[in-house]
């Protein structure tokens, strides 16, 4: 009984120490909730508007399972509805206290100039700050770096980047993207040892930047695939650069998940697996990882999430909510 006991507090003490992040599946958008063991919550992206407050319906519950009842800080990587659309029908869930973006919204189109007026009307009635490259955003017991904003990167490479690239001699450019990706927010997140990208939509040629011709960056831990894992991110020179050992796609059945991302990550240096928020049915048989790894491996869904746990030595444990299966990465 004792030893029941003890082993009890020792994980709950070892949960208190540690930083807890959910991927939330937004049907290919993005909403990924990080919580420090302080239990400041820190929100990136709020997923589609619609659905019946499907996206708000499933970051209120993560937020829950997380005991978070706020969202101390939203940063909203750029204004496309799969990232910003949610915030109306979030603020009916959560009080939010402080949020943070690129600015103002490259695009123009009856679409577009709807969806964003819809966001900063919401958007209106919170603390707000406009994030630049070289930014962080002030959330205790982390480190959340801004370095790529409004398509402009760092000039400076981070403590731990600034190594030469010898892949970037086979770089070959993409033609420019004038609308939001370009301009997206990209971010390094630090905790101790523990280092996690996310560069949210950040164009291919934006990457560039970030990875050419030295590694601004350095490496990582864990890797937030960009733009869902579409062909249009996910530069090679970058996702090597990064050496990630962990890999988490963000993607949808039929959105994100690319061949061309996905072949990319599995022959990144250094990877020991990749999970997924859904089978991707681009990637069949070949890309996909096994059924363990995959929050939703159909297309008809509940909308399962991936729940991270991270310690300040660099560990990392993975697990599935539909599934309960977990795999922790030392270094």
């Amino acid at each position: 009984m004792k030893l029941v006991l003890w082993l009890l507090l020792t994980a709950l003490s070892a949960r208190a120490q540690a930083l807890r992040i959910y991927a939330i599946d937004t049907e290919g958008g993005k909403a990924t909730l990080y919580v420090t063991p302080t239990g400041e919550s820190m929100l990136i992206d709020t997923g589609y508007d619609g659905n019946d407050s499907r996206d708000a319906n499933r970051i209120a519950a993560a937020a829950a399972a997380a005991g978070v009842k706020r969202i101390n800080h939203l940063v909203i990587t750029h204004f496309h509805s799969d990232h910003m659309g949610g915030l109306p029908q979030l603020l009916k869930k959560l009080p939010v206290d402080h949020i943070y973006d690129h600015g103002e919204s490259v695009e123009g189109g009856k679409s577009a100039t709807a969806a964003f007026l819809a966001y900063t009307d919401a958007r209106s009635t919170l603390k707000y700050t406009v994030l630049r490259a070289g930014d962080t955003v002030p959330i205790k017991g982390l480190r959340v770096e801004v370095v790529s904003a409004d398509s402009k990167a760092i000039t400076k490479a981070l403590a731990a980047g600034g190594q030469p690239n010898p892949l970037c001699t086979s770089y070959q450019a993409m033609a420019a993207d004038p609308g939001e990706n370009a301009h997206s927010l990209a971010l390094m997140i630090t905790f101790g040892k523990l280092r996690i990208s996310d560069l949210g939509d950040l164009y291919w040629n934006q990457e560039f930047d970030l990875a050419c011709p030295a590694n601004k960056l350095g490496t990582v831990d864990l890797y937030m695939t960009t733009h869902h894992g579409t062909k249009t991110s996910g530069l090679p020179q970058i996702v090597h650069a990064l050496h990630p050992r962990v890999v988490l796609m963000n993607n949808g059945a039929t959105k994100g998940g690319s061949v061309e991302a996905m072949t990319t990550i599995r022959k990144s240096p250094g990877l020991v697996d990749m999970w997924q928020l859904h089978y991707s049915n681009a990637g069949g048989a070949t890309q996909n990882s096994s059924e363990q790894f995959l929050a939703n491996p159909t297309e008809a869904c509940k909308g399962e999430w991936l729940e991270v746990t991270g310690l300040t030595d660099g560990t990392l444990t993975l697990k599935n909510s539909r599934n309960g299966f977990s795999k922790t990465y030392t270094r």
